[in-house]
């Protein structure tokens, strides 16, 4: 499984340098107003911007799915904690919350 992920990190490294490679036309970007009515001025590879704001659109998405991900797996050990505390500790043995099919006893053995 380990070189799927491998392979796979590869191909999507060599498809956004092939993209950048092939888009590196500089772009004038205004980034950020000035008092004179100018702006910070930057001139940028179009793939760069193209693959940073692509970056920044997923950002919030993918830290969503963190904070989804991080409170499933509290919950999770919240309840296994709970159960933990909550279940007998002679499991198994008889009269201490042991299943009826725990006591099972085979008494009539197949005889050739």
């Amino acid at each position: 499984m380990q070189i799927i992920r491998t392979i796979t990190w590869v191909l999507l490294t060599a498809v956004l340098v092939a993209f950048i490679a092939m888009n590196w036309t500089k772009a004038p970007i205004n980034f950020w107003p000035l008092q004179d009515g100018n702006y910070l001025h930057f001139d940028w590879p179009v793939g760069v911007v193209a693959l940073l704001f692509f970056g920044l659109g997923m950002l919030p998405v993918w830290l969503y799915l963190r904070a989804v991900r991080w409170r499933l797996e509290r919950r999770i050990a919240t309840l296994e904690n709970s159960l933990r505390a909550t279940s007998s500790p002679g499991v198994g043995t008889p009269g201490l919350g042991a299943s009826p099919a725990d006591h099972v006893v085979i008494s009539d053995v197949a005889k050739p």
